[in-house]
C-alpha cells in the first residue's frame, strides 16, 4: 500500500488496488514510503553496459550485491503513466517506494534517502555522482497546461513573483524567460503554492503540477512556461527525468534491468486501455474531465528522452547558466541498459 508523505496526497485508486495484496506489503510509518513484494532474487553476478543516446557516453556498471533500491516518485498526474507498472503490475516488488513533490525527490536524492528519483531537470546540475536512466521523461513540444505563471497584471507590469517552492526546474525556467525574453530586473521570492496568497502579495506567482491545472485562467493572465520556451527556442522542454545514484548500484540486485522496467512502466501506462483507468481515477480529483486528463497525458505531455529533448535541455542548462540560474551541469551520463555476464 502506497503512503503519502505529510501534505502530499495519495493518487487515486492505488490504496484499494493494493489492499487484496495487503499480505505482501510491510507497512512503514506515513512519510516512510512503503516496502513491496520480497527482497531480490539471487542470481549470478551480472555487468550492465550500454551506450547512452548520442555520444554523450559509456559506462561500465557492476552489480554485485542486493537490496531493494528506493525509488523517490512524484504525486502529481503526470506521473501517473510512468508508474503503472508499480501500481498495477509487480515492478513494485523490488523497490521501496515514496511519494513526494518535485524539490522533495532531488532533495531525497542528494542526501542519500533515495537512490532513484524523477528528478527535475534543474537538480541534475547540483547532486553529483547520477546516472540518468534513458529514455524517459516529462517533456512538452507545446504548452504543458502544468507550469503555469499566473498574474493579475500583463506581463510587461510584472515586477514581483512568487515561486512555487515544489519546484525547482520551473523556478530556473521562469527566470531564463524573464531574462532572454520578458526583460529582467525582476523580485523572486520562494512560497508556498496558493495562487490566491501568492497574488496578495505579489504580481504574478509560478504554479506547478496539479494545482495549475485547476487554475481558474478567465481570472489572470496566464503564461504557460514550456509554450514560451518553444516560442523563444523553438526546442522541446524537459522537466524532469529519471535518475539513479550511482553509489546505490553495488547494493542492488543484479537481476534489475533498471532501464527497461522504467521503460515499459511508462509503455504500459501509455496504452489507451489503462490511458482510460488513470483517467477515470483521476478525473474527480484534478478538476478536468476524463477526456481533459487524456489530452493532458497525450497532446501536453512527452514522456521520452529522445534527441529532440536532449537537445532542448542542453540548452535550457546553458542559457540557464549564462543567467546565473543555475550552476554548470556536469556531461550526461547514463544508464547502460545491455545486460552482459562479468568477465572472470
Amino acid at each position: 500500500m502506497r503512503f503519502a508523505r505529510p501534505g502530499i496526497h495519495c493518487p487515486p485508486g492505488l490504496a484499494r488496488r493494493r489492499l487484496r495484496r495487503a499480505g505482501d506489503h510491510e507497512a512503514t510509518a506515513p512519510g516512510a514510503g512503503i516496502s513491496r513484494g520480497s527482497p531480490g532474487r539471487t542470481r549470478s553476478t551480472a555487468e550492465k553496459r550500454c551506450h547512452g543516446p548520442g555520444t554523450h557516453g559509456l559506462l561500465k556498471l557492476k552489480l554485485d550485491s542486493m537490496r531493494r533500491l528506493r525509488i523517490s516518485a512524484i504525486s502529481y498526474l503526470n506521473t501517473a503513466p510512468l508508474m503503472w507498472d508499480f501500481e498495477h503490475g509487480d515492478a513494485g516488488a523490488g523497490f521501496d517506494i515514496s511519494y513526494t513533490v518535485p524539490s522533495g525527490c532531488a532533495a531525497q536524492l542528494s542526501d542519500g534517502s533515495a537512490d532513484i528519483g524523477i528528478i527535475p531537470a534543474a537538480a541534475y546540475t547540483t547532486i553529483p555522482d547520477l546516472l540518468i536512466l534513458p529514455g524517459v521523461a516529462i517533456a512538452s513540444r507545446r504548452q504543458v497546461r502544468s507550469i503555469l505563471l499566473v498574474s493579475k497584471v500583463p506581463l510587461e507590469k510584472i515586477r514581483t513573483v512568487a515561486l512555487d517552492t515544489c519546484s525547482l526546474t520551473s523556478v530556473a525556467l521562469t527566470k531564463v524567460l524573464f531574462a532572454k525574453a520578458w526583460g529582467g530586473g525582476r523580485t523572486f521570492t520562494p512560497m508556498e503554492p496558493d495562487v490566491e496568497r501568492m497574488l496578495k502579495s505579489h504580481d504574478a506567482g509560478l504554479v506547478i503540477g496539479d494545482p495549475a491545472l485547476r487554475v481558474d485562467r478567465s481570472r489572470f493572465f496566464t503564461y504557460d512556461l514550456a509554450e514560451e520556451w518553444v516560442k523563444l527556442t523553438g526546442q522541446t522542454f524537459v522537466f524532469a527525468f529519471w535518475a539513479l545514484r550511482q553509489a546505490a548500484l553495488p547494493d542492488a540486485s543484479p537481476s534489475l534491468d533498471l532501464a527497461e522496467i522504467f521503460q515499459q512502466s511508462r509503455d504500459h501506462g501509455l496504452q489507451p486501455e489503462n490511458l482510460e483507468r488513470i483517467a477515470r481515477d483521476w478525473a474527480p480529483q484534478s478538476g478536468l474531465s476524463e477526456t481533459e486528463v487524456k489530452e493532458y497525458l497525450t497532446q501536453n505531455i512527452h514522456y521520452y528522452l529522445d534527441p529532440a529533448s536532449l537537445r532542448g535541455m542542453q540548452l535550457f542548462y546553458a542559457c540557464a547558466l549564462e543567467c546565473g540560474c543555475l550552476p554548470a551541469a556536469p556531461a550526461l551520463r547514463f544508464l547502460d541498459v545491455t545486460k552482459l555476464a562479468l568477465a572472470e
